[in-house]
């Protein structure tokens, strides 16, 4: 009856190892599922990783190329404003030539209708010579004070034409320097414009970038804030390996105490087995014995 009773707890044991044994090779089965599972998710995050530094790197450039626009921007903001002075100021220099050459103009028109009043008087003067021949003896006097203001007024028509002239080649001067003037206007308006396009392109391109860092700085965020889940997911993961390694350890620790204890057992058991075959031994030699 002990035997049995051996045999059926050896039995039961035997039916805990199996079940123990069953329930370890689960826990390493989904422990190893859990190990594939955290090296992907090592691998996504070291992906993660890597494209945030790429991320990274890209938007210092377009932060680089966005702070040399800017720079350019304002060289050409500044370029601006001096063709804008300095159109002023041309507009202002043209505005003062044009006064001048009006006041010039207006001028020569009064010298003009004066020389031509002269010249009607000394027609009238050529005219009236032959009939103040007859008079001549007697308006001698009044002949050589004719005479005198002939010639004022021939030096003074002299003197005018002389004035004319410089009037002249100064209002050829000032047409020209109008011309060169109007030119330099038309090229500095052609510029301005130039300027003005190329501004506003710049404008644009940097709007555009300015979207585009906007965009990449939304999805770095999110890649951050992914990256710190899947940074807690991961210590978490761990955490849980390292428990199910104690859990591991533990069941070893007591699979090492239970292959024990069955040693054990199978010791006593060859012992109990061993009494029994010299308990058979000494009650058949009992009946030899008694017989």
């Amino acid at each position: 009856s002990t035997i049995e009773a051996q045999r059926r707890e050896l039995r039961a044991l035997l039916a805990e190892l199996r079940e123990r044994d069953r329930e370890l090779n689960a826990m390493v089965a989904v422990h190893r599922r859990q190990f594939l599972e955290w090296a992907n998710d090592r691998q996504k995050t070291l992906t993660l990783a890597e494209r945030c530094n790429m991320l990274d790197n890209e938007l210092k450039e377009r932060n680089e190329v966005i702070q040399s626009l800017t720079k350019r921007l304002k060289l050409l903001e500044a370029q601006q404003s001096d063709s804008k002075t300095t159109l002023e100021n041309a507009q202002q220099k043209f505005k003062e030539l044009s006064q001048k050459v009006t006041d010039v103009t207006l001028h020569c028109q009064g010298l003009e209708e004066e020389n031509q009043s002269l010249h009607c008087s000394v027609l009238e003067l050529s005219s009236k010579a032959g009939q103040l021949q007859a008079r001549e003896q007697e308006l001698l006097t009044m002949l050589k004070l004719k005479d005198e203001t002939i010639l004022e007024t021939a030096d003074y028509i002299t003197e005018f034409t002389s004035t004319f002239k410089k009037l002249e080649s100064a209002l050829r001067a000032a047409k020209a320097e109008e011309f060169s003037l109007n030119k330099e206007k038309q090229d500095l308006k052609l510029r301005l414009k130039e300027l003005i396009l190329e501004t506003n392109k710049l404008k644009d391109d940097l709007c555009g970038k300015k979207k585009e860092n906007n965009k990449l700085q939304e999805e770095i965020i999110h890649l951050k804030q992914e990256n710190v889940s899947l940074k807690n997911e991961l210590a978490l993961n761990v955490e849980n390996a390292k428990r199910k390694d104690q859990l591991l350890q533990f069941a070893k620790s007591k699979q090492i105490r239970t292959d024990t204890e069955l040693s054990s057992l199978r010791q006593i058991y060859i012992k109990q087995q061993r009494d029994l075959q010299f308990l058979h031994v000494s009650l058949e030699s009992s009946e030899e014995l008694r017989q």
